[in-house]
């Protein structure tokens, strides 16, 4: 059966779960990989899809784990180690020895979450914003405490109630309150709960004012209040509400590109499971321990191999691979 490539890819990013795809662009036989072949790596070190076999699946996933937690593409080439293009930037060169002795060159597109925009109000400013972002690729989120669903957005999803935290917003994501003085302050309450990494209000300076003074005396603290920003968007006047939406479009963007980070955490839940490197003795690949089907033990120490015909190699002469082979 194929794989549904597409399908996998849009149910990770309805999970909202950062992976690398990755696409063969360049194959020199004999490899069993083609050019066009692709695959899907996820922060766990799964590889679905096809881009070669032992040789190269596993300096793929490892590179594409890489790529996930630097956040940024790279174009990787496999090659016997005479055969190496020479070193430019964004290009990883790794040899590889097994005897097939062809070539492969792939490209690894890590691919975040979509960033998170949540609009809170029931407004023609929230209808703009809203369609603004989801044209640029944000996911859109709509609150509304008083109504439900909160706007017909045919691309915004909704969010009935003020549960920002239970709708599964975290600091990853740009809230904007925008409710018009008819809740500011609940609004603004949840909207810093989730710890969103920018948080708006739609007011003036007077009203703003208030509204923190309201959040303080209920015991909102003030390190938080203080991250809060308003008048929302770049100052360019006093704008209708289309162009006002542009103004907080453009301060949250200016926002995600001076924030910018890694899309994958290094270390915690949800990092890129980079696996810990051991070297076939007899090929000199890369090997992943932790899923390589092929190992054996000799003197009290485990060695894993790529494929079962190292590991036959090496049962039958172990002397031969651990005096000046690949040992390390």
């Amino acid at each position: 059966m194929t794989l549904d490539l597409a399908g996998e890819e849009s149910a990770l990013r309805g999970r909202r779960e950062a992976y690398a795809r990755v696409t063969v662009v360049w194959a020199r036989s004999p490899v069993s990989a083609r050019a066009g072949d692709a695959a899907l790596v996820t922060v766990d070190g799964r590889l679905q899809g096809w881009v070669g076999g032992s040789c190269t699946e596993p300096v793929v996933v490892h590179q594409a784990l890489e790529a996930l937690a630097e956040g940024r593409p790279r174009l990787l080439h496999l090659a016997p180690p005479d055969e190496l293009p020479p070193a430019r930037e964004g290009m990883v060169s790794v040899p590889v020895s097994c005897q097939s002795e062809g070539s492969v060159e792939v490209f690894i597109e890590p691919r975040p979450p979509r960033p998170r925009l949540v609009v809170v109000g029931r407004s023609p400013l929230v209808e703009a914003l809203a369609t603004m972002a989801g044209a640029i690729d944000f996911e859109v989120l709509v609150a509304e405490r008083d109504a439900a669903p909160p706007l017909g957005l045919a691309d915004a999803g909704g969010i009935a109630d003020l549960d920002l935290v239970g709708a599964g917003v975290g600091a990853d994501a740009f809230v904007v309150v925008a409710t018009m003085g008819r809740y500011d302050e609940d609004a603004l309450e949840a909207a810093l709960a989730t710890g969103a990494r920018y948080v708006a209000l739609v007011a003036s300076e007077r009203r703003a004012a208030a509204v923190r003074a309201v959040l303080g005396a209920a015991g909102v603290d003030e390190e938080d209040l203080a991250r809060v920003r308003s008048p929302a968007g770049l100052d360019l006047g006093d704008l209708p509400h289309q162009e006002l939406a542009v103004a907080i479009l453009a301060e949250i963007v200016a926002e995600k590109a001076a924030g910018e980070t890694p899309p994958v955490p290094a270390s915690g839940a949800g990092a890129p499971a980079i696996a810990q490197e051991a070297v076939d003795p007899v090929c000199g690949m890369t090997v992943d321990p932790g899923s390589a089907a092929d190992r054996s033990e000799h003197g009290g120490t485990t060695y894993w191999f790529c494929a079962s015909g190292c590991r036959r190699r090496f049962e039958a002469e172990p002397d031969r691979y651990l005096v000046g082979g690949h040992r390390r």
